[in-house]
């Protein structure tokens, strides 16, 4: 199994090489060669998620220096629940905010650190780690990396653009892990990082790689749970059911693409965005048109240049084939609200806003369907806009509590990546 960039201009690189690149040579992302097939996976012999796992993911690493370890790197990984929740008919929540930091991102930090741990310690290298964050990744981010021997992680997050718990998580780690706080937005903290790459000085004297969701590292773990809740739904309900993702940089349904293009049982998949309306646009009018983001409630969905759009348009080349795909919806701040107001009331059920966004397309759109709404993140993260609007303190889970804790640290920077590096 090889792998390729997007732009087609770099050479061909197994899955470990990708990983530690980050970023192609032509700027591009990687993406896989073809896709291998699921018909050998029998679900019902498979005991548990990690399992699960090494087998949707081991075609991805034969014949890579990773094969061997690719078992482990599971076990460690993804070693927290990972439940799909109904929440009425055959209407169902996808948890995914179970892990160290309470949000989705958990799957695929953990992962890539595991691996790129692995990686340099038989290469006898250290590597120093890029990465921009809305939110939560880089709390997940931070969290898997930190004490790993040979990294550096640098974390760059907007000013005042993230929530109260979301920056505590952030710049809570010391050690290995610096924090930046930027005075821009989501995407100018994303274009330090990219331009900070293409810096051959900077990129070749302090190693560069990158854990954002352009990574292969964190996207190719991210398609695992969509394989896992589409049988596992199939087996309750017998029929496929639409993933509803809320979506910001896109890593995560681009996760979910690649899980219908290896045959998982999906019917179709659906992206909520909130009022950062980039990709809803380009599928109305044909034009896709990169923009300044826009601050809303569902801030780690704040983006308005997606990077991974790349690796859609290398799925779907052609806009007739892309909106056969790709569905999007727009959810403004006061429609998150009433959502989430809405289900609680209704269910006792609490949403953070970007899965509200999610939820708010299943009952506009695909009301009573066979539907699994992704819950990517921890209502209790998000306290100062859930609590007030059902009236109840949301419990912190333990894992949450722990690093809230802690005490914190970061740099204020201006826009300029060389900043980084004094």
């Amino acid at each position: 199994m090889k792998f390729v960039s997007t732009r087609k201009k770099a050479p061909k690189v197994s899955a470990s090489e990708a990983i530690l690149q980050g970023l192609a040579p032509d700027g591009g992302l990687y993406v896989p060669e073809s896709f291998p097939s699921l018909s050998h996976l029998n679900v019902h012999e498979i005991s548990s998620y990690p399992e699960l796992a090494y087998e949707v993911l081991a075609p991805f690493f034969e014949d890579d220096p990773l094969k061997d370890d690719l078992a482990q790197i599971c076990m460690d990984a993804f070693n927290f629940p990972v439940p799909l929740v109904p929440l009425k008919g055959e209407e169902m929540v996808l948890e995914l905010y179970h892990g160290p930091t309470a949000a989705f991102k958990d799957f695929g930090a953990r992962f890539l650190a595991a691996s790129m741990e692995k990686i340099l310690e038989k290469q006898s290298r250290n590597l120093t780690i890029l990465v921009a964050t809305s939110g939560d990744t880089g709390g997940a981010v931070a969290a898997a990396f930190a004490g790993r021997k040979g990294i550096d992680v640098k974390v760059l997050f907007p000013k005042g653009r993230v929530s109260k718990r979301q920056q505590t998580q952030l710049t809570c780690w010391g050690g290995n892990i610096e924090a930046y706080e930027v005075d821009g937005n989501f995407d100018d903290c994303q274009k330090m990082v990219k331009d900070a790459f293409m810096d051959q000085e900077i990129a070749t004297k302090w190693g560069l790689s990158s854990a954002n969701s352009i990574n292969l590292g964190r996207l190719l773990p991210q398609s695992v749970y969509y394989v896992y809740a589409s049988h596992l739904y199939y087996q309750a309900i017998g029929k496929k059911p639409t993933f509803i993702i809320p979506s910001g940089n896109v890593g995560n349904s681009c996760g979910a693409y690649w899980a219908l293009s290896m045959g998982a049982p999906i019917e179709r998949i659906a992206l909520s965005v909130n009022e950062n309306k980039t990709i809803p646009d380009y599928l109305f009018s044909g034009n896709y048109e990169k923009r300044p983001s826009v601050a809303t409630l569902a801030n780690a969905m704040d983006v308005g240049a997606p990077s991974n759009m790349e690796r859609l348009f290398d799925l779907y080349p052609d806009i007739d084939t892309m909106r056969k795909m790709v569905s999007a919806w727009s959810v403004d701040d006061e429609t998150i609200k009433k959502t989430i107001k809405e289900v609680y009331d209704e269910s006792g059920y609490i949403m953070c806003p970007h899965t509200a966004t999610g939820e708010r397309v299943r009952r506009d759109q695909f009301s009573g369907k066979p539907t699994i709404v992704v819950s990517t993140a921890h209502p209790a993260k998000f306290e100062q806009v859930v609590e007030p609007l059902i009236n109840t303190e949301i419990p912190i889970p333990e894992n949450l509590k722990q690093l809230l804790d802690k005490e914190t640290s970061f740099k204020q920077v201006g826009k300029e990546y060389r900043e980084l590096f004094e």
